[in-house]
């Protein structure tokens, strides 16, 4: 079976632990969505369809009056999560609208140019920050719990790459809006 994204995110948060689509597009949220976002019109048809795969299996857990299926891998899923991890990465694609902005913005409105950047610039440092207090978090829990609390090595360097990215993007287009603006400037005075 081809895994699709959406299917790779799910095998990889039930890789730990049962959980229900809920509490997967609520992990997604707080980890995965700074570099793979998945939401619930992706998730529950997926979660569909790597049950009916037998990739995983559902169980009726209901919480009061609320109904609710939490998922685990099956042995098959937990094969077809390995063997995606062992393949070379297939997908690198990077979607950032400002960015798309900045690239047309010579052809719609080369004024707004600077402001673009300094509006991403600030996205970044604030996505940074965001991601700083993550980490100072799961710091005070590794202190507060000692050695039984382990936090995966990959989720952490994971993490520190999405603060280091965030802030050489936000010092990147504090350049960029600095060189716009001469730019801009120039254009006016010709």
């Amino acid at each position: 079976m081809e895994l699709s994204a959406t299917a790779k995110v799910v095998l990889g948060m039930l890789a730990a632990r049962t959980r229900s689509g809920y509490e997967i597009k609520q992990l997604v949220d707080s980890s995965a969505r700074f570099f793979w976002a998945a939401s619930y019109g992706q998730i529950y048809p997926e979660l569909k369809r790597l049950e009916d795969a037998g990739l995983i299996a559902g169980t009726d857990a209901p919480q009061g009056a609320r109904q609710r299926t939490v998922y685990k891998l099956t042995a098959k899923g937990r094969r077809a999560a390995r063997e995606w991890i062992e393949k070379r990465p297939q997908v690198f694609e990077l979607r950032d609208e400002g960015l798309l902005e900045l690239f047309f913005a010579g052809a719609i409105e080369p004024a707004r140019a600077p402001e673009i950047a300094r509006e991403r610039a600030a996205q970044a440092a604030e996505t940074a920050s965001v991601l700083r207090e993550l980490e100072a978090e799961i710091e005070q829990k590794l202190e507060a719990e000692g050695p039984e609390y382990r936090p995966d090595a990959g989720s952490l360097t994971v993490l520190r790459y999405g603060i280091e990215m965030n802030e050489w993007s936000a010092a990147w287009f504090e350049r960029a809006a600095r060189n716009l603006a001469r730019e801009t400037a120039r254009a006016k005075a010709a």
